[in-house]
């Protein structure tokens, strides 16, 4: 799971353009909107669009169950990998 958690971060710095910050400043536990990462609204859908095209998941954007995915890189990590084994 490190390595696709280290992927989905590596996704992250990729697609927002974050150029200050390197995998190892994210925390994969921490929250990726608000107090956490930062990210807002429209990088949401950046970094869906990216998930979709990069591992093929679909995502909803009014699912509550989508917000709980993006709840931190651990969580994304799982929802990509469970979507990998349906």
């Amino acid at each position: 799971m490190q390595a696709l958690e280290d992927e989905i971060k590596q996704l992250i710095i990729d697609a927002l353009a974050l150029e200050d910050i390197s995998i190892a400043d994210i925390d994969a536990t921490a929250p990726l909107f608000g107090e956490g990462l930062g990210l807002d609204s429209i990088d949401a859908l950046e970094l869906g669009l990216a998930l979709q095209k990069k591992y093929g998941v679909h995502l909803s954007s009014d699912s509550q169950e989508t917000r709980a995915h993006f709840a931190s890189v651990r969580k994304l990590a799982e929802f990509v990998a469970g979507a990998r084994t349906q």
